[in-house]
């Protein structure tokens, strides 16, 4: 047995693949290592676990891998399931069509989704079906009708309670190959280790019983070492780790790394963002001048809160131990970013979250204490100069310090030295680069030892998406067009307004 799992150990023996013609991207070195690490794994007929550290590409590399089988095959001989929270389908669709347009994704959820027969026939019509974890339950029948080349969980961790049906059902689906991605150290939750190699790979740590008290019992509660270095043989060889704090990742990677987090509206979102469009188009047609100037930006300021959660639109904030009740559940925006939080603070990473409403800051300084457990302080216009001054130098200094900074846009996007937090937060957006690079530049400054990651917040199917398109488009000019912060939307014709705020609900 373990001269067997030293041939997975060997990285002197694997084969480095060149990245995939079709891929639009350039892969890091330690992403082409990655990508043929899980290649390697698949042609011995394995399951393989991408634990990289978050932010380091695991996306991509998937990506990579599926691009290249299907450039050496001609094409896919069977479609593949990936399964992921339901606030990141979105994200694996996007990043599907940018960096590989030549595989075909179907995207299986909604009330209209197919259904027995229809699905399995658009299913092995693509390349990729994306799913999301509750839907692998619900429609865990139809999805186990299909024969796939691969079934890929993204968050892993989803499956850590082997006892829930959602991780009963999800292995049971049948697989050539099966892949676990999760940026969260899985060696810390032995449960989760196991029901996550059990999916990959059943029965290779035995029963559950069995596990438990060989490794569980002995590693938990008495710390044994030679359980842990047993353990780690025989799961080491299937995991592949790397963090942005390795020597051999860091070199490799950019100072600063900036990611585009796609979120979807909550039905009550969507209906209040429609009904506001109707009803401020129906009055800006009427108006000229500087009242429908006022009107414009009216309008974009309501669409931005109701982007953000109906309860900064509504003002119906709930007081105290209200909070994480009140906005739990209503805004896809918020979701994402609970969850992403709680990948950064498993790490022991701290953050920096900016949004341009103090409202807004305000009820995730409530929201987020109660909801993950993590502590916050708030810096606001409003904040004393000394208490803000206090802020700045516990955030720096004290070991205890809560990890997560939120600040208002204006208040704390200039002039502060926060070089502690290697994640910066742009909740809502400010639509001029230049204001947001000032505020990312808190953390990404001088004194700052370790590479910083941005987070930028977009709504699809709404302005926040539309916006964020034409300064993409416009990356070179943005200073110019965007310079004067959101005055240069309401310069733009009732018709050309009309198509960047409608609701695009596909």
């Amino acid at each position: 047995m373990s001269e067997w799992l030293q041939k997975f150990d060997q990285s002197d023996h694997l084969e480095q693949l060149a990245q995939p013609e079709g891929l639009n991207a350039q892969l890091r070195p330690y992403q082409l290592y990655g990508f043929s690490w899980l290649n390697f794994f698949s042609r011995w007929g394995l399951g393989a676990c991408l634990a990289d550290d978050m932010g380091l590409g695991k996306t991509i590399q998937t990506i990579a891998l599926l691009l290249h089988e299907k450039e050496t095959l001609g094409a896919l001989p069977a479609p593949s399931l990936l399964i992921c929270p339901t606030s990141v389908v979105t994200n694996w669709e996007r990043e599907l069509q940018r960096f590989a347009p030549s595989l075909k994704a179907f995207v299986h959820r909604g009330v209209d989704r197919l259904r027995g027969a229809d699905f399995i026939q658009a299913a092995l019509s693509c390349d990729i079906v994306l799913t999301n974890y509750p839907l692998a339950r619900l429609d865990a029948e139809t999805l186990q009708a299909v024969n796939w080349l691969w079934v890929i969980l993204d968050e892993a961790q989803n499956i850590k309670n082997p006892e829930a049906k959602q991780t009963q059902a999800i292995r049971k689906f049948p697989a050539n190959h099966r892949l676990a991605l999760t940026g969260t150290p899985v060696e810390n939750r032995l449960s989760e280790l196991w029901s996550i190699m059990h999916f990959l790979n059943p029965g290779y740590l035995g029963t559950r019983t069995k596990f438990r008290s060989e490794f569980a019992i002995p590693i938990e509660r008495y710390h044994e070492e030679e359980a842990i270095k047993r353990l780690r043989q025989l799961t080491n060889p299937f995991i592949l780790r790397r963090l942005k704090t390795d020597p051999r990742v860091i070199q490799d990677l950019p100072e600063k790394v900036e990611t585009k987090v796609y979120c979807t509206l909550s039905k009550e979102q969507a209906t209040l963002y429609e009904a506001v469009v109707q009803d401020v188009m129906k009055q800006i047609e009427e108006k000229e001048g500087i009242e429908r100037r006022g009107l414009v930006l009216s309008m974009l300021m309501q669409l931005k809160q109701i982007c953000n959660h109906p309860v900064q639109y509504l003002h119906q904030a709930g007081k105290g131990s209200d909070v994480g009740a009140a906005l739990s559940g209503r805004s896809g925006k918020l979701e994402r970013l609970a969850e992403l939080l709680e990948e950064i603070l498993a790490e022991g990473d701290r953050a920096l979250l900016f949004t341009q409403f103090a409202e807004m800051g305000e009820l995730l300084a409530g929201y987020i204490p109660q909801t993950i457990g993590a502590a916050t302080q708030f810096l606001h216009g409003g904040t004393p100069a000394k208490a803000r001054d206090q802020m700045v130098k516990r955030f720096q200094e004290d070991e205890h310090a809560p990890p997560i900074f939120i600040l208002s846009l204006k208040a704390g996007g200039t002039g502060l030295n926060l070089t502690r937090a290697n994640h910066v937060f742009h909740f809502d957006r400010w639509w001029n680069p230049a204001v947001e690079d000032q505020a990312t530049d808190r953390a990404f400054r001088i004194g700052q030892k370790r590479n910083v990651q941005v987070h930028k917040f977009v709504t699809t199917g709404t302005l926040e998406e539309m916006i964020d398109d034409m300064i993409e488009s416009k990356k070179g000019l943005a200073q110019a067009v965007v310079g004067s912060g959101e005055n240069w939307l309401t310069e733009l014709s009732t018709s050309e307004l009309r198509e960047l705020v409608r609701l695009r609900r596909e």
